[in-house]
């Protein structure tokens, strides 16, 4: 088992920043990646952006060139800069890991964490 923990959400104008933090706690030396993920009012879920454990990254092109995804191994901890919100940032915002074991793989997801822009 893995539990995931965010924090950093909140209220910002547009054109201003944020960081997310996610803490991974249990099973982590099972977990090959993680990610954050979005999921604005009557919208699906959708990826914004994960790293593997070797440090490749992947983004939505909506948050390229905005976005910077990094993680700190020592603290099992993964961070979301956002720069240069926009009002289609918001969401809730879900932090998202993937461990790896027998059965092939499993899901975990944090609780969420609200990210508001104010245009």
């Amino acid at each position: 088992q893995v539990q995931l923990v965010e924090s950093g959400g909140g209220l910002v104008q547009a054109g201003g920043s944020l960081r997310l933090s996610c803490a991974a706690s249990g099973s982590i030396f099972s977990i090959n990646s993680m990610g954050w993920y979005r999921q604005a009012p009557g919208k699906e879920r959708e990826l914004v952006a994960t790293i593997r454990n070797g440090g490749s990254t992947n983004y939505a092109d909506s948050v390229k060139g905005r976005f910077t995804i990094s993680r700190d191994n020592a603290k099992n901890t993964v961070f979301l800069q956002m720069d240069s919100l926009k009002p289609e940032d918001t969401a809730v915002y879900y932090c998202h890991a993937r461990a790896i074991n027998f059965r092939g793989y499993d899901d975990y997801w944090g609780q969420g964490t609200q990210v508001t822009v104010s245009s």
